[in-house]
C-alpha cells in the first residue's frame, strides 16, 4: 500500500545563504579572506588541474567551506 503522495511545502528554502547567515557571523569575515587566499592561489590551481572533467578546486573549496558551517 502506498501512503498518499502530499506535499511538503515547508521542505524548500528560497532564502540565499547570504540571506540566512546574520551581519555579525564571524564566519562572514573567514569568507572573505578564504576568498582572498583562493584568488591568490589561482596560478597554481591553473597549472595543476585539468581544465576539463573536474570542478575548479576553488569551487570545491567553497563547497566544503559551506558544508562546515
Amino acid at each position: 500500500m502506498r501512503s498518499p503522495d502530499t506535499i511538503q511545502p515547508g521542505m524548500f528554502s528560497y532564502q540565499t545563504l547570504e540571506e540566512r547567515m546574520p551581519l555579525s557571523h564571524p564566519l562572514r569575515k573567514l569568507r572573505v579572506l578564504v576568498d582572498g587566499i583562493l584568488g591568490s592561489m589561482h596560478e597554481t590551481f591553473e597549472k595543476w588541474y585539468s581544465r576539463i572533467g573536474r570542478p575548479a578546486p576553488e569551487r570545491l573549496l567553497r563547497a566544503a567551506y559551506f558544508l562546515l558551517r
